[in-house]
Formats: C-alpha cells, structure tokens, sequence
C-alpha cells in the first residue's frame, strides 16, 4: 500500500501479524499515511506506529491510556555519591501522595495521581552512560555528573473512562468527524487527560525524590507516545495520531530500554514529514506479557524470583512483573536506534544506564 512506511532494516525483526494489523488500520476512512517505527509491535492498536488524518479522527487507535509518556526529571543527587543499596532502601520507603496535596488539583480520578499502574510503566534512577553530543546535554541542564529520575506513566483510570465512553455512546471506532460536536468533546477530554498524565509523572516524580531526600525535582525532557495532536501541514490541519510513538518535534526525547539495558537521550532529524513527525518510543515488545511467564519461569527459579536474586535493583509489588517486564521480554534496543540512525531519523545525544527500577 502506498500510505503505509515501515521502518525496519534487514537485521532488525517485526512479527508478521504486527505488520498485517497496521495495514488494516491503514484502510480506515481517511487514514493519509500511516508509520510502523523499530519497535512496531501488537496491542489492542499496533504499538509503535503513527497515522495521519485530515477530516477525520480515531480515539481507539492511541486507547485508553491517553497522554502516557516518558519525563526525565533531576535528583540533584551527585554521581560520585551514589551508594545504589541505600537509595534501594529509601525508595522502598516511597509514600503515597496524599489527599492533602492533590486539593488544589481539579481533575477526575486525581485520587490516582502520583501512582505508576502496571504494564510496562515504571520509575527509574538513572545516570549518563556514554556521550555522543555533550552540548545538547548543556542545553537542557542535563548535568552528567548527577543522577536522574526516568518517569514513565500515563492517565492511568482516567482515560480508559474516556475512550469507554466514546466507544460504547459514539462508536468513535468508526472515527469522528473533525469539528463535529464529538469531536470537541472528545479533544477537550483528551487534553484534560493530557494534563492528568502530565501532572502524574511529576508527583511520582515528586514523591519518589522526596523519598530519596532530592533537593531537586525539575523536569528536564517530556515527551508523549499516546495522543492525537494537530499540525498544518501544506497549510491545512492534520491530525497526527500516535501510539507508542514518540513526537519528533518537542526537542530531546529519551527513547526506553529495558531495565536490563540501556535507554537513549536521542535528537529527532528536523522536519520528519516521512515518518508523520514521530520516532519510536521504546525498545518494544518481543513477547506477549500472558505469554512471558511460561516462557521464563524454567529459566528464573521460584527461590530465585522469591528472593529477588533475579532483579535486586527492582522494586516490585506484582511478581508478575517480574516475568512480563523481562528484559527478554522486549527487543533490542539498540537495533531499534540503529535503524532509526540509518534511516537518518535521529541523531544520537547520549545512553542513560539504569540503577534501580521503581513499579510500584
């Protein structure tokens, strides 16, 4: 199909139904061009992937989880410093963000703000690893002698509440016609959302520093892989709907890996029109999360995902996580940016290496 532009090398792997799901979205009304980025995988919706629109909108193509994204924000906690077994034990000590500090907050749900959810969202301690272009680092007061927290959540309650609704009173799977009265009361719900996912990562932030005793807390980068926002294009309005992808027009964006390995500080290549403005978000999914702990636990013992030998810098509430958030679990991050490298989607800033992993 001529709307459809899959980024893969011949060394890098996308699963043959990710591919075929994305091009029966590509046969939605109005569906201009649409992307399948590195870590182009299956959801409800292909994850990693990007679609544009001109008349028409879908909320079921970025689902419930609206305005989710990755921020990184500063400790002000110097490297040299860092002692990973005590800070382990002080983020285990992490509390919840209390009624109190949400009052002047007027959101529905809020009584979620500050909480991570499950999947594959989590909070990171984090420090540079390697350089490639220390004046971006300059820049966006990014000091590589500090440690960092990578945030990565969304809208959590709020917007399955939304797409819910839209689904079940507006069929919006069938699309919304832009400047109907749908179509504002869906976009102003989305925003709302926006805001809720926003304000999340910064009071995980928040409370996750006051933990650590940070005397810092300011976000550095900020970018989000679920959301429908709009962008002339040869003078008119399109819509850009992104799903697991990252904008490519928002400056410094942080591309995750897993837990086990490295995430990427990356600059988007100026005007990305090919790839509908976006880049991947994350190293993707290699294995389904019902299928991961069949597929682990002959290789990770009970005794061993018991007494955390597996992942003694994992703080965890669900041991499930264990197995879905593997990183096994996921593709090869750096595949992913060298495909994107070779594709001269981005430039490379710097590898973030990851301390202790947060999901609770």
């Amino acid at each position: 199909m001529s709307n459809i532009k899959i980024v893969q090398s011949n060394k890098s792997w996308i699963e043959s139904n990710a591919i075929e799901s994305l091009r029966k979205m590509a046969n939605l009304k109005g569906i201009i061009k649409t992307v399948g980025l590195p870590d182009l995988h299956l959801g409800k919706t292909p994850v990693g992937a990007s679609y544009l629109t001109r008349d028409i909108i879908y909320p079921h193509i970025i689902g419930n989880d609206i305005g989710c994204g990755i921020s990184l924000f500063s400790t002000g906690i110097k490297r040299r410093k860092v002692k990973t077994d005590r800070l382990l034990k002080k983020l285990e000590k992490t509390e919840e963000v209390n009624v109190e500090e949400l009052k002047n907050i007027d959101l529905p749900f809020k009584e979620k703000l500050g909480t991570i959810g499950s999947g594959n969202h989590f909070g990171e301690l984090t420090v540079i690893d390697n350089i490639y272009d220390e004046s971006s680092l300059g820049e966006n007061h990014i000091d590589k002698n500090k440690v960092f927290l990578l945030i990565h959540s969304g809208s959590r309650s709020y917007g399955e509440h939304i797409l819910r609704h839209f689904i079940e009173n507006h069929s919006c799977e069938k699309g919304i016609e832009v400047n109907s009265p749908i179509f504002k009361e869906y976009m102003d719900e989305h925003n709302r959302a926006m805001e809720f996912a926003t304000a999340n990562r910064e009071l995980i932030a928040y409370k996750m520093n006051r933990a650590l005793g940070s005397k810092e807390n300011k976000k550095l980068l900020d970018s989000v892989h679920n959301s429908i926002s709009s962008k002339e294009i040869d003078g008119q309005i399109h819509y850009i709907h992104r799903k697991g992808a990252a904008p490519s027009d928002v400056g410094l964006v942080v591309v995750a890996g897993t837990r086990g390995s490295s995430s990427y500080i990356v600059r988007p290549r100026p005007n990305l029109i090919d790839f509908n403005y976006s880049i991947s978000h994350g190293a993707g999914r290699k294995w389904s999360r019902s299928g991961c702990k069949e597929r682990l636990e002959n290789i990770y013992s009970k005794k061993d995902v018991r007494e955390n030998r597996l992942s003694s810098n994992l703080i965890y509430r669900d041991l499930n996580s264990v197995y879905e958030e593997a990183p096994e679990a996921y593709k090869n991050i750096e595949r992913v940016i060298k495909d994107m490298v070779e594709a001269n989607m981005i430039d490379i800033v710097a590898t973030l290496k990851p301390l202790i992993t947060y999901k609770v």
